[in-house]
């Protein structure tokens, strides 16, 4: 599985399921599953951690699911990246790139939606942390979102 890393996705975000914001708090962006077809059978699925970039504009945090989101018995897998930044819009037709550096837990049935939840919230606050890590910044600049004219804070 880390072997495998960093891995990197790019695609058209599409609608989802229309959970993430509305039942999880947590707005979440969707690659088609031709994109998500793409992914090396040998990746875990799971809860990941790396950097995203909406068009060309500048390289964010972000928390991804990769698979099948158990508690909602999905039948086909999907990439579900939260993008760690507030945006004034959705940005549903966008492109999306995503540098996937880390893997923060394995996929899981919670018993309710809350405990879901927090779990999500827990994962967002492991990721920004180990995306603070010099490590992960250093693949923040890489040349994959050619992110030469963005300036990064």
């Amino acid at each position: 599985m880390t072997s495998l890393l960093p891995f990197f996705m790019e695609g058209e975000v599409v609608k989802g399921f229309g959970r993430g914001s509305k039942e999880l708090g947590c707005p979440t962006a969707n690659y088609s599953l031709e994109v998500v077809q793409s992914i090396p059978k040998d990746m875990a699925p799971g809860v990941y951690y790396g950097w995203a970039q909406v068009d060309s504009q500048m390289v964010h945090k972000m928390v991804a699911n990769i698979g099948w989101c158990p508690f909602y018995e999905n039948k086909e897998m999907s990439v579900e990246t939260h993008v760690m930044h507030k945006f004034d819009s959705d940005f549903y037709g966008s492109n999306l790139k995503i540098c996937v550096i880390g893997y923060l837990r394995p996929e899981k049935k919670f018993d309710s939606l809350n405990d879901l939840i927090e779990a999500i919230q827990q994962d967002i606050k492991n990721a920004d942390a180990k995306l603070d890590e010099y490590e992960a910044k250093v693949l923040k600049e890489h040349k994959y979102f050619n992110n030469t004219n963005n300036i990064t804070v």
